[in-house]
Parts: C-alpha cells; sequence; structure tokens
C-alpha cells in the first residue's frame, strides 16, 4: 500500500509514540510505502525548524539533520506537476493532492480539517491515523 502522509503525522509519527508512529513503523517494516514530494520535504524542514521544536529535539537528543534524513531513506520521492485548479479550501494542501495524484498513491493520512473534509482526491481516499491504521492493518 501506498502512501501520501501530511508534514504533521509525519512529525509526530517520527518524533512520539502512538498512532501516528505506528504509521511510521509499518512504512518501516515495508507494510506501506511512504511517497513524498521535494516541496513537502522543504515542508517538514520548515517546520522541523521552528523555534518551539528545537527545544523538543534536544531534550530527546535527535538532530535535524539526521531526522530529515531518515524521512528520505523512508520515502519514495515523487516530484508531481501542480494541480490544473485548486482543490482544496486551503491552497497550501494541494501540494499533497498533486502528489497523491501523480503517484498513485492508495491513501492520503492527514489530521488536516479541510483535506479530511475532501473525503477523497482522484479516487484516492483521505483518511485520518486512525482510519488508515485500520485500512493498512486489514
Amino acid at each position: 500500500m501506498r502512501a501520501v502522509i501530511d508534514t504533521n503525522v509525519l512529525l509526530s509519527g517520527l518524533l512520539w509514540r502512538g498512532a501516528p508512529h505506528a504509521l511510521i513503523e509499518h512504512v518501516r517494516d515495508g507494510t506501506l510505502s511512504l511517497i513524498c514530494s521535494p516541496a513537502l520535504l522543504v515542508e517538514f524542514a520548515d517546520v522541523i525548524g521552528r523555534p518551539k521544536f528545537g527545544a523538543i529535539l534536544a531534550r530527546s537528543g535527535v538532530v535535524t539533520e539526521r531526522l530529515l534524513g531518515e524521512l528520505r531513506r523512508l520515502a519514495e520521492i515523487v516530484d508531481p506537476p501542480p494541480l490544473a485548479r485548486a482543490v482544496s479550501r486551503d491552497p497550501d494542501d494541494d501540494i499533497v493532492l498533486a502528489l497523491a495524484a501523480a503517484a498513485r498513491a492508495d491513501l492520503i493520512i492527514t489530521g488536516d480539517r479541510d483535506l479530511l473534509a475532501l473525503g477523497s482526491h482522484s479516487d484516492i481516499p483521505i483518511l485520518g491515523v486512525s482510519a488508515a491504521l485500520q485500512r493498512i492493518g486489514s
């Protein structure tokens, strides 16, 4: 199964335990293939570089470059063309939708309300973490 996982879910999965971490474990064991784009990697680097994460990373002994390197190793990188027209209420979310469509993903996994409100895009289900874990497990 191939999935696009949005930045906040990826960040939570790489830094903490819980349901998002279970997704990352599925990626690590090969049950789930992670698809990422150069734009999402830049977004992830921007978010992880915010001051509020500096203290979290320091306390946990995580080095930003190592975290980014792990993400690059885990992911298949696809550089999609932009969507022909805006789809999401939040235009920034269209990069996730474009990636999923171009990579022929099976799932989009997110906690983003604007994406979840769509339900699907290009026949690709948009699911929250718990629903995605149920689908992966079945």
